[in-house]
């Protein structure tokens, strides 16, 4: 068996931890184990489920700017511990440099950068993720990425031009979102949606996600449907935000923040559209799962067009505006196509985690064996 090493943020759940988690739980555990650099302290939803299936969790003392020279000195000795660690996967945006040369100063051989991403939040650490974001290359040995747009952006376009990557599917158990009547029935009961119009959006409250935008959005959608719900999966810094944003917009008793929950599977079957007005994507895993569960999707034009899987996807530019976002969901919600099972389209697509992890199993063994010789 051999262990790869995973840097991420922590094991919380968000579309990279789900994506990780999806591929964990299907591997091959008896030939391929992960095991995780979490750069938070805070606990993760995960946790538990990872260390049952074999994993390691170590915590780092994080991406603070004037943590580098700990980060640094925490690698050389966690590899002086576990010498077997000849495989890390880094999946931290810019701030993934400290993964990589932290891991290249402790005799790392393969270092795997896993784009999934075209963009950065802007923070007071932007103009050192600008200055690590052109570092990375000298630091990996490998490339990574969910989908093209993140691969150009991280690794620029000779690296995609020459095929120099490697391009892992955020890849999901579709079984687990195949549309279910009787979960959208027990649900919109439980939740008091019956008969309503919903609009769900699962993601973290950050800039990249675009909450401001949907809330406006949504108030115009509202005050022309009287039966509009928006329900909105996850949390984050920005939540508060939002939430204060709703009651001045005059709509906060129609609008549904459910927090990290941990059956998003079932709320998509509750759901009649998604809207997903991201500044900027990957891939997201929240795309396929949604198109998956039969929804039309309304999507911005930042994101991918690799994610429109069904003929159900949508793409707006944001440019165009509230009231045209607004105009083009009430379109979708007067007439709301029947769900389909949408299994075989998401399969054909590349995106059943079963044949997807079998890949990654294989490709992370040729890898590793390569180091031996």
């Amino acid at each position: 068996m051999i262990r790869i090493l995973h840097s991420v943020s922590n094991l919380d759940r968000g579309g990279i931890e789900t994506m990780l988690m999806n591929y964990y739980r299907h591997i091959d555990r008896d030939k391929v184990q992960f095991d995780f650099v979490c750069n938070k302290l805070k606990p993760g939803a995960y946790d538990k489920e990872a260390t049952d299936m074999g994993a390691r969790i170590f915590h780092s003392p994080g991406l603070h700017p004037l943590h580098y020279p700990q980060y640094i000195r925490f690698f050389k000795q966690l590899v002086g511990q576990y010498p077997e660690y000849r495989v890390i996967e880094v999946h931290n945006g810019a701030l993934g440099l400290y993964a990589l040369n932290s891991a290249k100063r402790a005799g790392i051989p393969v270092r795997i950068y896993h784009a999934h991403g075209q963009g950065l939040n802007f923070d007071y650490k932007i103009a050192l993720k600008w200055i690590c974001k052109k570092m990375l290359r000298f630091n990996m040995t490998h490339h990574f990425t969910c989908g093209l747009k993140a691969g150009e952006y991280y690794f620029g376009k000779a690296v995609m031009e020459r095929g120099d990557y490697i391009l892992v599917r955020n890849a999901i158990d579709v079984d687990r979102f195949v549309f279910n009547p009787d979960v959208r029935a027990r649900l919109r009961g439980e939740n008091g949606l019956e008969g309503k119009h919903v609009v769900g959006h699962v993601g973290r409250f950050m800039h990249q996600k675009n909450h401001a935008f949907l809330i406006e959005v949504f108030a115009q959608i509202a005050r022309r449907d009287e039966k509009a719900v928006l329900v909105l999966l996850g949390d984050g810094e920005l939540q508060e935000r939002i939430k204060n944003r709703a009651v001045m917009l005059g709509v906060s008793d129609k609008v549904k923040m459910m927090g990290n929950v941990g059956n998003a599977n079932e709320w998509y079957q509750a759901f009649d559209m998604f809207m997903l007005p991201s500044h900027w994507e990957g891939l997201p895993v929240v795309g396929v799962e949604a198109q998956a569960a039969g929804l039309p999707c309304l999507f911005s034009s930042s994101i991918t067009p690799e994610i429109g899987l069904t003929s159900n996807a949508v793409f707006l530019d944001l440019g165009m505006g509230q009231s045209t976002w607004a105009d083009r969901a009430l379109s979708i919600l007067s007439a709301l196509p029947e769900r389909e099972d949408m299994r075989n389209v998401i399969i054909e697509k590349g995106y059943d985690i079963r044949a997807e992890a079998k890949k990654l199993e294989n490709l992370y063994l040729e890898i590793y064996n390569s180091t031996l010789k």
